[in-house]
């Protein structure tokens, strides 16, 4: 299996051992982020710093033409990413001999959020998930759209990956994050994170729900929850808590606005690109889970895009009902925490790549180049150069 690795332009920009260093490790492509959120990251080789600060959600070069007069627009970076800082980067790795593939974050934006903040998920309690754009809303999700064509399809880029192409929710790594106090497990998630929007109240009127009497039976549904009951596991513990007809009409709104997002999303991104340019989503097997990894019906989204990225740090279970969908060429990577201090495991990189690729894996993506210790990346160099 070809391996990747993920990169941030500031681990590139301003150190020029970092294209060799990288290609050194085994191998053959870097997943470079093009647009990213908010971030605090460590530089442990950079020659000029050791902490990179990122501010707010931006595009890591200059944007386009297509946002003039556009109240929705991704914002330029800091100075953490000046100028065409992916540009410089890409090439950089480029003449390395890495393949360099786009890396775009969507639906995960706190900036957005601030600036406008009725495009942001409304729980139903009346809370506002600013780091959550809502993907129902119609300028929202031109907007994000526009910014996977964009983004995606950069100078020099062989193909992308699309994160946070999905619902976003009530988990995110938030500063200084407080939410842990009550364990709500997967229905409890699943209800915290049902938006109540305008856009979303009607589309849950085009299933036969009232959006206040959903908004109540949901909060009366996790009262107990907050008291410490257990909440039920997964769909059916979300169809005990809503009833089954509730809970499925909920499901019919949601996974309609997804599906049509992802699938209005790649066709922008191919009718920008150039032949052979490939298309991934980063994404989770389970549909109603929200974040990063986009929850998705496995055999629609290879229906639609080239290939996933899936996580498999903690066992490559979720590879399984991927594997035999989409066609003979349909990419399934499995994504490994490389970065030990992040609960990675570079140690026993061949092993877990061998059971990815006994369940149907054919790439492996390797989180994160640029964050690991020495002492990771000599661990990931040696498993390479054994498989």
């Amino acid at each position: 299996m070809r391996a990747g690795a993920f990169l941030y332009p500031w681990d590139v920009v301003g150190d020029a051992e970092a294209p060799g260093r990288v290609a050194a490790l085994g191998v053959r492509s870097v997943t470079l982020a093009a647009a990213y959120h908010s971030t605090r990251a460590l530089t442990p080789r950079h020659p000029r710093h050791r902490v990179v600060t990122a501010g707010h959600a931006a595009v890591l070069y200059p944007p386009g033409d297509r946002w003039a007069d556009r109240a929705l627009a991704p914002c330029p970076a800091g100075d953490w990413a000046r100028g065409d800082a992916y540009g410089e980067a890409a090439a950089a790795l480029a003449q390395a001999g890495l393949e360099v593939h786009s890396w775009v974050v969507l639906a995960h934006n706190s900036r957005l959020g601030a600036e406008h903040p009725d495009t942001s998920v409304v729980n139903a309690y009346g809370d506002r998930y600013p780091w959550a754009p809502c993907i129902a809303q119609p300028a929202t999700r031109a907007y994000l759209v526009d910014l996977a064509a964009e983004a995606a399809v950069r100078p020099g880029a062989h193909g992308t990956e699309l994160e946070s192409l999905g619902w976003y929710g009530l988990a995110h790594l938030h500063a200084h994050d407080k939410t842990s106090g009550v364990a709500l497990g997967d229905a409890g998630q699943y209800l915290m994170s049902l938006c109540f929007c305008p856009s979303c109240r009607a589309g849950y009127g085009e299933h036969g729900l009232d959006g206040d009497r959903l908004a109540h039976t949901v909060r009366a549904a996790l009262e107990p929850v907050w008291r410490g009951a257990p909440e039920g596991e997964g769909w059916t513990g979300v169809e005990k808590l809503l009833g089954e007809s509730t809970a499925w009409a909920t499901r019919a709104w949601r996974e309609d606005r997804a599906r049509t997002l992802q699938e209005a999303a790649v066709a922008a991104v191919r009718a920008t690109a150039p032949d052979g340019f490939r298309v991934l989503l980063h994404a989770d097997p389970v549909w109603y889970h929200c974040g990063a990894n986009a929850g998705v019906d496995p055999a629609h989204i290879l229906s639609v895009a080239d290939g996933v990225v899936v996580p498999c740090t903690g066992g490559a279970g979720p590879l399984v009902p991927f594997a035999g969908q989409g066609g003979p060429d349909a990419v399934l990577a499995a994504n490994l925490t490389v970065v030990s201090g992040m609960g990675g495991r570079p140690d026993t990189l061949a092993a877990d790549a061998a059971r990815a690729r006994d369940l149907g894996a054919t790439k492996l993506r390797l989180y994160h180049a640029g964050l690991a210790s020495d002492a990771d990346l000599t661990a990931v160099r040696e498993a390479l150069g054994r498989m």
